[in-house]
């Protein structure tokens, strides 16, 4: 981290403090939950035998525990309220139209678009890394979404990845199509049993906007090799895909309503089609892990190139070296439950 500091320097110096202030715990453990959702499309059979991938507490029943087990994902109807979203939603277009500029968020655009629509939602597909945006940032602090959370990392949970997706209508060139992976991919820390993705539909979710397709059950298997897809058209800065997809295994598009939340395993594979309609498909997520969770030397694995192109987009932002992966997840990961011990 020091090595990363030192070459820094003045144009980001204020940046690095502010994301530097979060390497120590700052969030006191979140207000006990007040919601009472129910699962959605759990209708497995629970049998007998250790849980593998959950924790034992009293929020899941034994048949949510048994479907996530199975499948490797669990569907919360209604979780996120209304009024939460709106608020995320007006906070969006706010980023988009720069009338705020939190530090440290990646914005990515398609600048084809920018010309017709200028400074607008209608440009914007991504804000990522908005751990510094205090607004955005309350959806990886609600009660009723860490309710769930705890039951897959238990009390003491980082949030170590955060975005807010705005799928823009798509052409056939499938810009905006996320190809299959596992987001395992992306993080060098483990165990993965106790990371786990929420994923919160700000709007209808459905096949023609490009809602979320899982295979189920794949969370079982190893972590594959991943790339930049073989396809016509553009691919997205690191947007990579499983090098080799196992068409066999059947997929579920995940139909959502707004409020909707799907919580899933980083192993699971899954992906998102385009947009065919003229609106938007938004939504907001946060990747959570156990602050017990370590981190891993990548080198010599599947994951050593992800941390070389990583590597080469930091030192050209910020104009440093000898970065490693997991100072740029150091500078992500912010506390928001219990104590901070090894993330």
């Amino acid at each position: 981290m020091e090595r990363l500091g030192e070459r820094l320097g003045e144009r980001s110096a204020a940046r690095l403090d502010t994301i530097l202030r979060h390497l120590s715990p700052r969030l006191a453990a979140a207000p006990a939950p007040i919601s009472n959702p129910t699962s959605a499309q759990v209708s497995v059979a629970p049998h007998s035998g250790r849980f593998c991938y959950t924790l034992d507490n009293a929020v899941l029943s034994r048949e949510q525990r048994q479907f996530y087990e199975d499948n490797g994902y669990l569907l919360i109807r209604n979780l996120v309220s209304d009024q939460d979203i709106e608020r995320f939603r007006k906070e969006f277009t706010r980023i988009c139209r720069r009338e705020v500029k939190p530090p440290g968020v990646m914005i990515m655009k398609d600048e084809s678009r920018k010309s017709e629509f200028g400074q607008s939602e209608s440009v914007v597909n991504k804000v990522q890394d908005f751990q510094e945006d205090e607004e955005l940032f309350r959806y990886c602090t609600l009660p009723e979404v860490l309710k769930y959370v705890e039951c897959f990392t238990g009390p003491n949970i980082m949030a170590m990845h955060t975005m807010l997706i705005n799928k823009l209508p798509d052409s056939a060139q499938q810009t905006f199509l996320h190809p299959m992976h596992q987001d395992l991919h992306y993080f060098p820390f483990r165990p993965a049993s106790r990371i786990v993705c929420a994923w919160t539909a700000m709007e209808r979710a459905h096949q023609d906007n490009g809602c979320l397709i899982v295979q189920p059950g794949t969370h079982r298997t190893a972590l594959k090799p991943h790339g930049y897809p073989q396809w016509e058209g553009k691919t997205n800065k690191l947007f990579h895909g499983l090098l080799e997809e196992d068409e066999k295994i059947p997929k579920v598009h995940l139909v959502m309503e707004k409020g909707d939340t799907v919580f899933f395993h980083p192993l699971l594979i899954h992906g998102s089609g385009i947009n065919r309609t003229s609106g938007f498909r938004k939504s907001i997520s946060c990747h959570f892990a156990s602050s017990e969770c370590h981190y891993i030397d990548v080198k010599n694995t599947t994951q050593e190139h992800l941390e070389k192109e990583l590597q080469e987009m930091v030192c050209k932002k910020y104009d440093a070296t000898d970065v490693e992966l997991k100072d740029i997840w150091n500078f992500r990961a912010r506390l928001v439950q219990g104590e901070r011990i090894n993330l």
